[in-house]
């Protein structure tokens, strides 16, 4: 699959979490936008994932550690065909299997429950320890949040990661800059954050995380570095695609009126025209 084919699919993917959050009249809108790009690189183009079956033993697993972040999830397990386009209008409906947070019980793809900030990364770990013991070649992902790289187990998963050279784990940091009180730097200043990875003994790379093929390049790398985990921190725009949302704290989990819901399909029609 191609660079433009690949836009084609997060623009779809954007499309869907504008759709879905205005549908439930709830959810995290600009943190699934700015992670939109991230996703569907691992699913379209790298992640070793049989839909038909969620639970190959075999299969690449991803950890979203931001689990607020469930309508690009959503969205993405949908364009893959894990779970019928269909039903991602019932995200966070009563009985839905699509709940805000996401559940390893209930819905296929989902490789581990999270939603409380900090611990997706532990979780990885885990799984990664047991590929090794398992002599499995599958690789682990893991998304993070960059505001919750200010709770302190992550730096403890993250010593953790090293300790057992967890070359088969890659954490991928959305750093969107903004979290739900407010700019990063205001509410607890993250940086210098690749300082801090490295110094945890991580090879660290760092990209643009709305460019296909640097994210491309960035899992390739990481692929590639023996010894040691690998933090790609992908600096993105929250609410990436639609313009009254990028870059504003308070989409970070407020969903769009319809004016602004059809405001936002419009652009991304528009976006996904100029792609091809």
């Amino acid at each position: 699959m191609d660079t433009k084919e690949l836009q084609k699919i997060a623009n779809q993917i954007r499309i869907d979490i504008i759709e879905m959050t205005y549908e439930a009249q709830s959810g995290h809108p600009g943190g699934s936008l700015s992670a939109a790009d991230i996703l569907t690189v691992l699913y379209f183009h790298e992640m070793r994932v049989d839909p038909n079956n969620p639970r190959w033993e075999d299969r690449d697993r991803l950890v979203m550690s931001k689990g607020h972040a469930t309508p690009v999830w959503y969205a993405a397990l949908a364009e893959k065909g894990f779970i019928p386009r269909e039903e991602i209008k019932t995200f966070r409906k009563i009985n839905s299997r699509l709940q805000g947070h996401p559940n390893m019980n209930d819905t296929p793809g989902v490789d581990m429950t999270t939603g409380s900030l900090g611990q997706g990364l532990s979780a990885a770990n885990g799984m990664a320890i047991a590929g090794k013991l398992d002599n499995k070649d599958y690789r682990v992902y893991v998304i993070l949040g960059d505001g919750e790289c200010q709770e302190g187990q992550i730096w403890e998963a993250a010593m953790t990661a090293a300790h057992y050279k967890l070359d088969n784990l890659t954490a991928i940091l959305d750093h969107n800059g903004l979290q739900i009180d407010g700019p990063n730097k205001d509410i607890m200043n993250i940086e210098p954050i690749e300082d801090k990875w490295k110094a945890f003994g991580w090879h660290t790379i760092r990209i643009d995380g709305h460019n296909i093929g640097q994210i491309i390049n960035a899992i390739e790398e990481a692929k590639t570095t023996k010894g040691k985990p690998t933090i790609i921190i992908a600096d993105t725009i929250k609410g990436k695609g639609v313009s009254f949302m990028e870059n504003q704290v308070g989409w970070h989990g407020t969903a769009p009126n319809k004016e602004q819901m059809e405001k936002a399909i419009t652009e991304l029609k528009e976006r996904g025209e100029r792609i091809g």
